[in-house]
């Protein structure tokens, strides 16, 4: 979907078609764009930018708070939309789903057939735009659709992705961020097709075993199947603060907080989490992140130790303006696996199962650990 957020207000207030509306956090605040429209984007405004820099971009923007309630809903109907074409959905996002529509030209007749379909249901029925791409394989029919944005359509012939993604920037690739990005560049490599003919070792010896899935997606190879029955990949949360922060207590607090409300989530969809993931957003708007992973958990205050343990080899620099902790590596609870090491894990476990049930009869903050009751004068 396109622009998401903000093209569902746009629909439902017909006043906001054709203005600027970026969706997200109060501007004289310090949170981030959670979507911008297209007519905010010529401003330079972009999701994930903070918001007073959005405001600074594009004054005259109007400014909306997130409504997930509503977003949800609408993801919901769209994605019925695509199960009507075929029962291979695998959403992995709200606003973002691969669909397999193999075998099913009888029905629905050749891909950009039902492509063109889609769009025009979508359209009819939830009154938004969508852009597809249309590809043998999930990574090449996902960089077609972004390519094809805003209302785009973009179709990939089986045969020819290697051609169609030779002359794209290397930022194209699922896993290349800003770091790699730039030891690829140390290599004179600034483009897919670039990257598609360098030998496979010397990626390998350069970036680790992810130098040899890259050279493999930028050949136009990728065989993961569409899977609708899998699992959600991550679960996690995260906090803006009002002010910075180097008050270690303070920290430490938000991840007990953080940790609880993953694990509880954890244990209303049935997963259990192997790995655990922090990240830290300076003042000056570094970021960074460590991961560690061990046995599966839904046990909240195991999932905060694995997250102050990270916390611990990170040397804080300067203030944190944000903090946040996501889970991993998921999969089905192990039950009676519990660690021997840790003969209290079988009573939180039954424990969080109470809380559990506290909670959601009288709400997520109707019991909580001691170390979460804020203190006079705390913030």
């Amino acid at each position: 979907m396109d622009a998401f957020y903000a093209s569902v207000e746009q629909r439902d207030r017909p006043e906001l078609r054709g203005k600027p509306v970026i969706v997200g956090a109060d501007p004289k605040g310090r949170g981030v764009v959670t979507a911008a429209s297209y007519e905010a984007r010529p401003f330079g405004v972009h999701s994930a930018m903070p918001i007073r820099t959005a405001a600074r971009l594009c004054p005259h923007a109007i400014f909306l708070p997130v409504d997930m309630t509503k977003y949800a809903r609408v993801s919901a109907e769209i994605m019925a939309i695509l199960v009507e074409f075929s029962p291979l959905v695998e959403p992995i996002s709200i606003d973002e789903a691969f669909l397999d529509i193999t075998g099913t030209s009888g029905l629905h007749g050749p891909p950009l057939m039902v492509a063109r379909a889609i769009k025009r249901r979508v359209g009819a029925k939830v009154g938004l735009v969508a852009s597809l791409g249309v590809a043998a394989n999930k990574f090449v029919a996902k960089v077609a659709s972004d390519l094809g944005k805003p209302d785009g359509l973009v179709e990939v012939p089986a045969g020819s992705e290697a051609a169609f993604l030779a002359p794209l920037p290397i930022r194209r690739l699922w896993g290349v961020g800003a770091a790699t990005e730039r030891e690829l560049a140390s290599l004179g490599i600034a483009t897919i097709g670039q990257l598609a003919r360098m030998p496979p070792a010397t990626l390998e010896a350069r970036l680790g075993r992810s130098g040899r899935h890259l050279h493999e997606l930028a050949r136009g190879r990728d065989d993961r199947p569409v899977d609708p029955w899998g699992p959600p990949k991550s679960m996690g949360a995260e906090e803006t603060f009002a002010r910075d922060h180097s008050d270690l207590d303070r920290l430490q607090r938000v991840l007990r907080e953080q940790a609880e409300r993953v694990a509880r989530e954890l244990r209303e969809q049935g997963f259990a989490a192997a790995r655990v993931v922090l990240k830290l957003r300076f003042a000056d708007f570094r970021t960074l992140t460590r991961s560690g992973t061990g046995d599966p958990t839904q046990d909240g205050l195991e999932i905060y130790r694995r997250a102050i343990d990270l916390l611990r080899r990170v040397e804080l620099r300067g203030p944190v303006r944000l903090i946040g902790l996501s889970v991993s590596a998921l999969g089905p609870p192990a039950e009676g696996q519990l660690s021997l090491l840790d003969p209290g894990a079988a009573r939180r476990e039954r424990l969080a199962r109470v809380v559990d049930r506290l909670a959601s009869r009288f709400g997520a903050d109707s019991i909580r650990p001691a170390s979460l009751i804020r203190r006079p004068n705390s913030d």
